[in-house]
């Protein structure tokens, strides 16, 4: 997620951070440069690369590969794809508007502005297709799935109510359009295999689970009653069983996917137990509303964090074969919980690691006691950039036909280009991707 917005306000040096698609690291960008975080150890966050440059305000690296696509606060709308082991850039691309999410998997690579998105082939980088004049998205808001099998580009389809809009990026075919709120979209999320999608709208209240491509509703979680919130970030864990979410409060809910017919039948208890029963039963006579009540599904577990309204982005991720909560918080600090994957209940924080370069990391509970999961299991902050005022190239006009751009060209602004191109890339090895040769400017 983008934090300039906020970054004043907070007096912090970090303009975004996220995780990588399998959570596996995690990248910063500051007022000074970026840097690569590893996610293999509990105990110690180890730096895989930082580099001093420009103020960088999105950073988002492939898997666990060399090649990083970065933006920065001084030029919004270049986008930079990079080899960082060996410090060379591939090539550059220049937009008619502010980037404000960069998003790739290892077939595609997708720039978002706020009224169009581009999709380029990331093995060379050209321009397939471009979704033009989609409802205004300031927030940059979009997910891709990162399953080469179930390659599908999620974006709000409209900017009053939760629309969500599927796009088949190797097909370049539009396929649903998912009613997925009443009120507009704030965060979704694909699940690692891309086969289902979470969403959650401005009002915050409600988290769905949808499949992918039919857009049949699976699961639907409430977050809570008292108030509305802003959900930050939605996460699948790699087994698809638990979703994590992220907001403006200081609670961090994780959700159990799994439905009714999963669970053992019990035999009432009491009155309460009978009372219950008959609620549920009840529930196919009562108006929509309150039977929807009813049947939500409420969280498996919850974590606390120390602060509240600051933004952050959750994951659920696998380290020693062990599903953790890591939140990345505005406040420069990586929180780590355990979870009870068995009863659930509150999350134990376990450790925080600072994100700011100091390395005051604190210890906050013993890890030995942690449980392995019998089923081992496994996000991305909408990016807000205030739109420059530079001259890189002119906004088409909506009456513009779209045309496929030459090579030096996207949406009006230019490209620069290895000629070797990225052809020789080996996207499914992360060892030797990408074998380029320096690109002088």
């Amino acid at each position: 997620m983008n934090l300039a917005s906020q970054a004043g306000e907070q007096q912090s040096n970090l303009l975004f951070v996220n995780f990588n698609q399998d959570c596996s690291s995690l990248a910063v960008g500051t007022k000074t440069g970026y840097k690569l975080f590893s996610l293999s150890s509990v105990e110690k966050l180890e730096t895989i690369y930082d580099h001093e440059s420009d103020d960088i305000c999105i950073v988002e690296r492939l898997f666990s590969s060399s090649l990083v696509a970065i933006v920065s606060l001084s030029s919004p709308r270049k986008l930079k794809v990079c080899h960082f082991k060996k410090g060379t850039e591939i090539c550059n691309y220049s937009y008619s508007n502010s980037i404000l999410a960069v998003k790739l998997n290892r077939q595609r690579l997708v720039v978002c502005l706020e009224e169009s998105l581009y999709i380029h082939n990331i093995r060379d980088m050209k321009v397939l297709h471009t979704i033009r004049d989609t409802p205004p998205n300031p927030t940059g808001l979009c997910a891709l799935a990162v399953s080469n099998d179930n390659c599908f580009l999620a974006y709000p389809g409209s900017n009053q109510i939760g629309e969500v809009q599927i796009f088949d990026t190797i097909n370049l075919r539009a396929v649903t359009m998912i009613p997925a709120h009443d009120n507009p979209l704030a965060a979704i999320s694909f699940s690692g295999q891309g086969t289902k999608l979470a969403t959650a709208s401005e009002k915050g209240t409600v988290i769905r689970v949808f499949s992918i491509p039919d857009g049949q509703k699976l699961f639907e979680f409430r977050r809570g009653v008292k108030r509305c919130v802003t959900i930050y970030s939605l996460g699948f864990s790699t087994d698809c069983l638990f979703l994590c979410a992220s907001s403006n409060t200081e609670t961090v809910h994780i959700f159990k996917l799994e439905t009714i017919k999963d669970k053992p039948v019990e035999e009432p208890q009491g009155w309460s137990g009978y009372f219950g029963q008959a609620l549920k039963m009840s529930a196919n006579y009562l108006p929509a509303q309150v039977s929807d009540m009813i049947n939500q599904g409420r969280s498996f577990a919850t974590a606390r964090l120390n602060t509240s309204g600051l933004r952050n982005v959750c994951c659920l991720a696998l380290i020693h074969k062990i599903m953790r909560l890591l939140v990345a918080s505005q406040d420069g600090i990586l929180y780590i919980y355990n979870i009870d994957p068995n009863e659930g209940g509150d999350c134990t924080l376990v450790r925080q690691h600072r994100l700011d370069g100091q390395t005051s990391d604190t210890h906050i509970a013993d890890t030995a006691h942690d449980r392995p999961l019998a089923h081992p299991s496994g996000g991305s902050y909408a990016s807000t950039v205030h739109r420059g005022e530079d001259t890189l190239g002119a906004v088409p006009t909506e009456s513009e036909p779209y045309q496929e751009p030459e090579q030096g060209a996207v949406g009006g602004g230019d490209v620069n280009i290895d000629g070797q191109g990225l052809t020789g890339l080996r996207l499914d090895d992360d060892n030797e991707f990408p074998p380029m040769t320096h690109k002088n400017d």
